[in-house]
């Protein structure tokens, strides 16, 4: 509808060069980043520079899970800022007229989807933000639907404390008005001693001294939890591998923090596994029923400070450093109002810093933003970190490669 409206017309005065709102693709792409739309003459429209961004790092997305109904969802769906005229203001999905139908697109798709599971259980399972570029929780919806039907909710906060879990609390939780009661930490031995420093073909043998250097990843977690003011349970996944010395390293170092620890195995043996998992975090729940939980920092505080906020109290940077484009944008949204909005860092999910390549806890680093962008629609602003990218590319070796069809049809290489 943007290139359709600038193609007959351009009523609204939309600049080509101006048009910020991407395509998406639910696929890892690299090649389309940035490209040349309009290409072919003028009966295919006016050539511009565009680019393709996941469907998880889309703000439809983030709509779709922050909207309470069919209405808050059409009223978002219009703040949508699409760019900006040849004279500097802002165009929206509203101006375009485009939010009723992208409304009617999602009538269905707003509403939670019910299943269930190998044991029989229900979960409802509704939106699908990735953490690392979006905000990485399900949708406020199914949540409320879920607590109006069940005594506990455990939904998930992907990507760590340093991702998923922040912005559940001062995004989500913020938005619907949720109190979590506790947290449950999941970590394996594998993940610890990777950060620890052990090689991932290596992670299968027990080393006990990367697994204690590795267990500074999950103090820091921890320590992001009750930043919050919220109890915490440790659950190790346990898988065959798994040797008792490490499994007993990480109960001991949970045990000298007065930590609650629980090995799950679910990998192996279904719920019956997680039943010691389940009856601690109902316990700590109702110990600390409705806790002191609080949020990292005010909507009224400035934009850098809030910033900064996550950057040294939830990763532990020393600092910050802006790109001269990102104080730009600070300067721009601030002017234009949206200064008090959350904040969504798009962050790696490698590592609790900027660099992917630092593992374990990082200290002494500085947090790089080159870029921010408003989702007014969602109601937030996206502060770009690092070498994140909206638009992952493949490995070099794709899981596609082992994917194969045989005479009869049947496939293999999908597990």
């Amino acid at each position: 509808m943007i290139d359709n409206h600038i193609k007959h017309g351009n009523e609204l005065g939309i600049d080509p060069t101006k048009v910020y709102w991407n395509r998406s693709l639910d696929i890892n792409d690299r090649a389309l980043r940035k490209i040349i739309v309009g290409l072919g003459g003028h009966i295919n429209g006016m050539p511009r520079e565009s680019s393709f961004m996941i469907t998880v790092a889309s703000e439809v997305m983030a709509i779709l899970c922050l909207s309470e109904n069919i209405s808050d969802l059409k009223a978002r769906l219009g703040k949508i800022i699409v760019g900006r005229t040849y004279s500097g203001e802002i165009v929206t999905a509203k101006d375009l007229n485009a939010h009723g139908a992208m409304a009617a697109l999602l009538k269905e798709a707003l509403k939670p989807n019910l299943v269930q599971t190998l044991e029989n259980t229900p979960a409802i399972i509704h939106g699908g933000p990735f953490a690392n570029i979006a905000h990485g929780c399900n949708s406020i919806l199914a949540t409320k639907i879920a607590l109006s039907h069940c005594d506990y909710v455990v939904t998930e906060a992907g990507f760590g404390a340093d991702l998923g879990a922040e912005k559940f609390f001062n995004i989500k939780c913020r938005i619907a008005g949720f109190t979590p009661d506790c947290v449950v930490i999941v970590a394996t031995a594998r993940a610890l001693k990777m950060h620890g420093g052990v090689h991932k073909s290596e992670l299968k043998y027990e080393n006990l001294e990367a697994l204690a250097k590795g267990l500074e990843n999950l103090e820091k977690h921890i320590e992001n939890i009750e930043r919050f003011k919220l109890p915490v349970v440790v659950a190790i996944n346990k898988f065959h591998n798994d040797t008792e010395a490490e499994l007993s390293m990480i109960k001991n170092f949970c045990d000298k923090k007065a930590i609650a620890f629980s090995l799950s195995e679910v990998w192996e043996k279904g719920g019956e596994g997680g039943l010691d998992l389940a009856q601690k975090v109902m316990d700590l729940a109702n110990e600390h029923k409705r806790s002191d939980f609080r949020f990292l920092y005010d909507l009224d505080e400035p934009l850098s400070t809030k910033i900064e906020k996550i950057a040294t109290e939830i990763y532990g940077a020393d600092s910050v450093v802006y790109s001269k484009d990102a104080l730009k944008k600070i300067d721009t949204i601030n002017s234009e109002g949206f200064g008090n909005l959350p904040i969504c860092m798009a962050k790696t999910q490698n590592s609790i810093s900027d660099d992917p390549t630092l593992l374990g806890r990082p200290k002494g680093f500085r947090l790089h933003v080159r870029d921010l962008a408003v989702s007014a629609g969602a109601g937030f602003i996206v502060v770009y970190t690092g070498d994140i990218m909206t638009m992952p590319g493949l490995p070099k070796k794709p899981a596609a490669v082992d994917i194969d069809i045989d005479d009869d049809g049947k496939i293999s290489g999908l597990f």
